[in-house]
Protein backbone atom coordinates (compact mmCIF):
# COMPACT_ATOMS: atom_id res chain seq x y z
CA UNK A 1 0.00 0.00 0.00
CA UNK A 2 0.87 3.40 -0.29
CA UNK A 3 0.01 6.97 2.15
CA UNK A 4 0.32 10.44 1.01
CA UNK A 5 -0.10 13.11 3.32
CA UNK A 6 -2.18 16.10 1.83
CA UNK A 7 -3.09 19.63 2.82
CA UNK A 8 -0.49 19.82 5.23
CA UNK A 9 0.12 21.52 7.62
CA UNK A 10 -2.83 22.42 9.58
CA UNK A 11 -5.81 20.65 7.39
CA UNK A 12 -3.65 17.57 6.94
CA UNK A 13 -5.74 14.55 5.16
CA UNK A 14 -4.39 10.82 4.82
CA UNK A 15 -4.57 9.30 1.54
CA UNK A 16 -4.17 5.65 1.82
CA UNK A 17 -4.10 3.64 -1.92
CA UNK A 18 -4.75 -0.02 -1.48
CA UNK A 19 -3.63 -3.13 -3.88
CA UNK A 20 -6.35 -5.53 -3.55
CA UNK A 21 -6.66 -7.99 -0.48
CA UNK A 22 -4.80 -5.44 1.63
CA UNK A 23 -6.56 -3.97 4.99
CA UNK A 24 -5.37 -0.18 6.37
CA UNK A 25 -7.15 -0.05 10.36
CA UNK A 26 -8.51 3.83 10.80
CA UNK A 27 -9.84 5.20 13.94
CA UNK A 28 -13.91 5.04 13.81
CA UNK A 29 -15.50 8.26 11.96
CA UNK A 30 -12.06 9.41 10.21
CA UNK A 31 -12.63 8.50 7.03
CA UNK A 32 -13.42 11.44 4.26
CA UNK A 33 -13.83 9.17 1.15
CA UNK A 34 -13.45 5.86 -0.52
CA UNK A 35 -13.62 3.63 -4.10
CA UNK A 36 -16.20 1.65 -3.91
CA UNK A 37 -13.83 -1.71 -4.21
CA UNK A 38 -12.98 -1.54 -0.34
CA UNK A 39 -15.08 -2.93 2.29
CA UNK A 40 -15.55 -1.72 6.00
CA UNK A 41 -15.35 -3.90 9.13
CA UNK A 42 -15.53 -2.54 12.31
CA UNK A 43 -13.96 -3.99 15.64
CA UNK A 44 -13.76 -3.34 19.12
CA UNK A 45 -9.91 -2.79 19.72
CA UNK A 46 -8.58 -4.28 22.66
CA UNK A 47 -5.70 -6.89 24.31
CA UNK A 48 -6.52 -9.82 26.23
CA UNK A 49 -4.40 -7.78 29.39
CA UNK A 50 -7.37 -7.93 31.51
CA UNK A 51 -9.86 -10.79 30.12
CA UNK A 52 -12.93 -10.14 28.83
CA UNK A 53 -13.26 -6.41 31.63
CA UNK A 54 -14.91 -3.84 29.67
CA UNK A 55 -12.81 -0.53 29.45
CA UNK A 56 -15.52 1.39 30.47
CA UNK A 57 -15.29 -0.15 34.22
CA UNK A 58 -11.68 1.00 34.20
CA UNK A 59 -11.42 4.16 31.89
CA UNK A 60 -14.88 4.61 30.25
CA UNK A 61 -13.95 4.93 26.86
CA UNK A 62 -13.68 1.68 24.06
CA UNK A 63 -11.79 2.08 21.27
CA UNK A 64 -13.66 1.43 17.76
CA UNK A 65 -12.04 1.18 14.50
CA UNK A 66 -12.48 0.36 10.92
CA UNK A 67 -10.88 -2.37 9.18
CA UNK A 68 -10.96 -0.91 5.49
CA UNK A 69 -10.10 -3.80 3.04
CA UNK A 70 -9.98 -3.55 -0.95
CA UNK A 71 -11.86 -7.03 -1.72
CA UNK A 72 -13.60 -6.15 -4.84
CA UNK A 73 -9.95 -4.58 -6.13
CA UNK A 74 -7.76 -1.72 -5.82
CA UNK A 75 -8.67 1.53 -4.09
CA UNK A 76 -7.87 4.86 -2.19
CA UNK A 77 -9.43 5.41 1.44
CA UNK A 78 -8.93 9.03 2.79
CA UNK A 79 -8.74 9.56 6.55
CA UNK A 80 -8.53 12.84 8.83
CA UNK A 81 -9.21 12.94 12.42
CA UNK A 82 -11.29 16.02 14.51
CA UNK A 83 -8.90 18.40 15.63
CA UNK A 84 -7.48 20.73 13.16
CA UNK A 85 -3.71 20.19 12.73
CA UNK A 86 -1.09 17.85 10.84
CA UNK A 87 -0.31 14.40 10.03
CA UNK A 88 2.65 12.88 11.24
CA UNK A 89 4.25 9.06 10.12
CA UNK A 90 5.68 7.48 12.80
CA UNK A 91 7.73 3.96 12.28
CA UNK A 92 6.86 1.55 14.43
CA UNK A 93 9.75 -1.28 14.45
CA UNK A 94 9.88 -4.64 16.65
CA UNK A 95 12.12 -3.10 19.06
CA UNK A 96 10.63 0.36 19.12
CA UNK A 97 7.00 1.19 19.46
CA UNK A 98 4.90 4.48 20.46
CA UNK A 99 2.54 5.39 23.31
CA UNK A 100 -0.06 7.66 21.66
CA UNK A 101 -3.23 9.69 22.83
CA UNK A 102 -6.02 7.77 21.36
CA UNK A 103 -7.37 10.66 20.39
CA UNK A 104 -3.98 11.29 18.11
CA UNK A 105 -4.55 7.96 16.20
CA UNK A 106 -5.38 7.87 13.11
CA UNK A 107 -4.57 4.59 10.76
CA UNK A 108 -2.36 2.09 10.38
CA UNK A 109 -1.33 -1.25 8.57
CA UNK A 110 -2.35 -4.71 10.32
CA UNK A 111 1.36 -5.42 11.60
CA UNK A 112 1.02 -2.65 13.61
CA UNK A 113 -0.74 -4.07 17.13
CA UNK A 114 -2.67 -1.23 19.02
CA UNK A 115 -2.90 -2.74 22.78
CA UNK A 116 -5.65 -0.89 24.95
CA UNK A 117 -5.20 -2.96 28.01
CA UNK A 118 -1.22 -2.72 28.42
CA UNK A 119 0.05 -2.13 32.55
CA UNK A 120 0.72 2.03 31.79
CA UNK A 121 -2.84 2.17 30.70
CA UNK A 122 -4.27 0.12 33.60
CA UNK A 123 -2.52 1.79 36.04
CA UNK A 124 -4.35 4.55 35.51
CA UNK A 125 -1.74 6.61 33.26
CA UNK A 126 -2.23 10.65 32.67
CA UNK A 127 -5.66 11.20 34.10
CA UNK A 128 -7.64 14.35 33.09
CA UNK A 129 -9.61 11.55 30.80
CA UNK A 130 -6.98 10.96 28.39
CA UNK A 131 -7.01 7.81 26.79
CA UNK A 132 -3.41 6.54 25.84
CA UNK A 133 -2.48 3.37 23.83
CA UNK A 134 0.57 1.68 23.09
CA UNK A 135 1.79 0.71 19.67
CA UNK A 136 3.61 -2.22 18.62
CA UNK A 137 4.80 -4.61 15.76
CA UNK A 138 6.23 -3.20 12.66
CA UNK A 139 5.01 -0.88 10.15
CA UNK A 140 4.22 3.02 9.77
CA UNK A 141 1.69 4.67 12.42
CA UNK A 142 0.07 7.66 11.17
CA UNK A 143 -0.74 10.48 14.43
CA UNK A 144 -2.92 13.82 14.16
CA UNK A 145 -2.61 16.55 16.09
CA UNK A 146 -4.49 19.70 17.51
CA UNK A 147 -2.30 22.10 15.79
CA UNK A 148 1.47 21.61 14.59
CA UNK A 149 3.52 18.63 16.00
CA UNK A 150 6.85 19.67 18.00
CA UNK A 151 9.31 16.61 18.60
CA UNK A 152 11.73 16.63 21.31
CA UNK A 153 14.24 14.13 21.29
CA UNK A 154 15.39 13.22 24.68
CA UNK A 155 18.75 11.71 25.49
CA UNK A 156 19.33 8.75 28.03
CA UNK A 157 18.47 10.18 31.37
CA UNK A 158 17.31 13.26 29.88
CA UNK A 159 13.68 14.98 31.01
CA UNK A 160 11.27 16.26 30.13
CA UNK A 161 7.46 17.52 31.96
CA UNK A 162 4.73 17.85 29.51
CA UNK A 163 1.12 19.23 30.34
CA UNK A 164 -1.09 16.11 29.71
CA UNK A 165 -3.20 18.11 26.75
CA UNK A 166 -0.43 19.28 25.10
CA UNK A 167 1.34 15.74 25.08
CA UNK A 168 -0.23 13.51 21.81
CA UNK A 169 2.99 10.86 22.86
CA UNK A 170 6.25 9.26 23.39
CA UNK A 171 8.87 6.62 22.51
CA UNK A 172 7.91 3.16 24.61
CA UNK A 173 11.87 3.49 24.89
CA UNK A 174 10.99 6.20 27.54
CA UNK A 175 9.85 6.02 30.79
CA UNK A 176 7.28 8.24 32.70
CA UNK A 177 5.28 9.08 35.33
CA UNK A 178 2.61 11.51 36.38
CA UNK A 179 2.93 14.08 38.91
CA UNK A 180 1.03 17.49 40.28
CA UNK A 181 2.08 20.43 39.09
CA UNK A 182 4.04 22.48 41.58
CA UNK A 183 2.49 22.21 44.87
CA UNK A 184 -1.30 22.31 45.76
CA UNK A 185 -1.90 25.71 45.30
CA UNK A 186 -0.16 25.55 41.86
CA UNK A 187 -2.11 22.39 40.79
CA UNK A 188 -5.67 23.80 41.73
CA UNK A 189 -5.24 27.41 40.66
CA UNK A 190 -2.53 27.19 37.60
CA UNK A 191 -5.06 25.24 35.26
CA UNK A 192 -2.28 22.70 34.77
CA UNK A 193 -3.41 19.97 36.90
CA UNK A 194 -1.77 17.30 36.31
CA UNK A 195 1.55 16.66 34.01
CA UNK A 196 3.80 13.79 32.75
CA UNK A 197 7.27 13.64 33.30
CA UNK A 198 9.43 11.72 30.85
CA UNK A 199 12.53 10.70 30.69
CA UNK A 200 14.20 9.10 27.89
CA UNK A 201 15.58 7.95 25.82
CA UNK A 202 13.52 8.71 22.74
CA UNK A 203 10.78 11.19 20.95
CA UNK A 204 8.33 12.92 22.75
CA UNK A 205 5.11 14.38 20.31
CA UNK A 206 3.85 17.34 21.68
CA UNK A 207 0.74 19.07 20.02
CA UNK A 208 1.09 23.34 20.49
CA UNK A 209 -2.90 23.66 20.78
CA UNK A 210 -4.68 22.40 23.82
CA UNK A 211 -8.23 20.99 23.13
CA UNK A 212 -9.22 21.65 26.59
CA UNK A 213 -7.88 25.10 26.42
CA UNK A 214 -10.15 25.65 23.46
CA UNK A 215 -12.93 24.66 24.68
CA UNK A 216 -13.17 27.04 27.32
CA UNK A 217 -12.11 30.32 25.33
CA UNK A 218 -15.42 29.35 23.37
CA UNK A 219 -17.03 28.91 26.24
CA UNK A 220 -15.69 32.54 27.08
CA UNK A 221 -17.63 33.27 24.37
CA UNK A 222 -21.03 31.77 23.95
CA UNK A 223 -22.02 32.11 27.43
CA UNK A 224 -23.06 35.36 27.97
CA UNK A 225 -25.49 34.15 24.33
CA UNK A 226 -26.54 31.48 26.75
CA UNK A 227 -27.12 33.18 30.22
CA UNK A 228 -29.28 35.77 28.06
CA UNK A 229 -31.37 33.37 26.33
CA UNK A 230 -32.58 31.71 29.94
CA UNK A 231 -33.89 34.61 30.94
Amino acid sequence: MKFEVKYKPSYAMLVVSLNQGETITAESGAMTYMDPAIEVHTRKREKSLLGSLSLSIIGGQSFWVNDYVAAKGSGDVALVSAPVGDIAQLDVTPDRGYIIQKSSYVASPSQVNLDVKWEGFTKGLFGNGLFMIKATGNGPLFINTFGAIDVQTLKAGQTLIVDNFHLVGFSDTCSYKVTKFGGLKETILSDEGLVTQITGPGDVYIQTKNLDEFTKWIWTLIEPRVRNMRR
